[in-house]
């Protein structure tokens, strides 16, 4: 086996490769699950106690040699195989750079932000059953506040659809995890809705959940306050009553714009309020489905549509236009 060893020295010395494809073989011969050096460290076991040493150094030796051997060749490869098979065909220039989209831009201040006070991200299904989407939250069936979501049912018996909030992910959270909670569960959702410059079939949503001891509605209003004086700039907010099955007291939350031109006339309907995101205590009866004890922990929800947000920030009159992919639109973005 050495004098086998002392060959296969020579061999790999002087081997030399035309193409990716004959370093590629050269390694799977040598270094391969069944290569030779497996082979040969699985018949070490067979040598002789008095061989064992001589030959151990040569295997080690061959092992070295190949090692070496790939490196020249990967180096002889980038250097003139790989040239050879340039396509010279290509542009001249580089190509534009894209942009990143205007709803992951405010998507992700958005997130900035509130985990600036402690809020972490959780995730979930986009497809989802009846349980987390509507009966854990206080609407079972028949609820007459399900006709406000009209919603993608995939299948029925059991109940599959496409989520119409993003609520789900925080009763999954619920289920899983035991208080102090604190997350944001941002993504799209889906309705089956009239598309115009106003609404759309699918959109995106954040909301946020925190459930501990003693959390009042004076956490909930200071939060928001927050919230919106470091996105927009502007510290006046409202909150105006309002109903979610699955909160109780709920709000729906103003925004002063201002009047100070056209365009605010016009978001705001003369008013110079403008609503944001809806808000309220989380119901007894939604900590009692996921198994947090109601007595000892209360907490604060709220949503918001970050379409929304984005036309009010960047003053954009369409909806639609987040999803048309119009490159002149999205090229407008590119320095943000």
């Amino acid at each position: 086996m050495i004098e086998k060893i002392e060959e296969l020295l020579i061999e790999v010395n002087g081997f030399n490769a035309t193409s990716k494809e004959e370093i590629e073989n050269f390694r799977i011969k040598y270094n391969g699950k069944k290569g030779v050096l497996n082979d040969f460290f699985e018949k070490f076991k067979e040598v002789p106690n008095d061989q064992k040493k001589e030959f151990g150094q040569k295997i080690n030796t061959l092992k070295q040699a190949v090692a070496v051997k790939l490196e020249d060749l990967k180096n002889a490869s980038a250097s003139s195989i790989i040239v050879e098979k340039e396509d010279l065909t290509r542009p001249a220039f580089p190509l534009d750079l894209g942009s990143r989209h205007p709803i992951n831009l405010v998507k992700n201040r958005i997130i900035e932000i509130f985990k600036s006070i402690g809020f972490a991200v959780a995730d979930g299904p986009e497809i989802e059953d009846d349980w987390h989407n509507f009966t854990a939250l206080n609407l079972p069936e028949y609820h007459p506040a399900r006709d406000m979501q009209d919603t993608f049912f995939i299948e029925q018996n059991p109940d599959i659809l496409l989520r119409t909030h993003t609520s789900s992910v925080q009763t999954r959270f619920m289920e899983e995890n035991q208080p102090p909670i604190r997350i944001l569960s941002p993504g799209r959702v889906f309705r089956n809705e009239a598309i115009s410059s106003r609404s759309h079939c699918i959109f995106h949503q954040i909301e946020g959940l925190y459930i501990d001891e003693n959390v009042s509605f004076a956490d909930l209003k200071q939060t928001i306050q927050f919230f919106t004086t470091e996105l927009f700039g502007k510290s006046k907010i409202r909150m105006r009553p309002s109903y979610f099955p699955f909160t109780e007291p709920s709000a729906e939350i103003d925004v002063y714009w201002g009047l100070n031109s056209e365009t605010d006339y016009r978001i705001t309907k003369g008013t110079g309020w403008l609503e944001i995101m809806g808000c309220g205590m989380v119901d007894p009866a939604v900590l009692k489905n996921v198994n947090i004890d109601s007595e000892k922990y209360s907490g604060y929800a709220f949503g918001m549509g970050i379409e929304r947000i984005t036309m009010l920030l960047y003053q954009m009159s369409d909806i639609r236009m987040f999803f048309e992919n119009d490159i002149r639109t999205l090229e407008q973005f590119k320095t943000l």
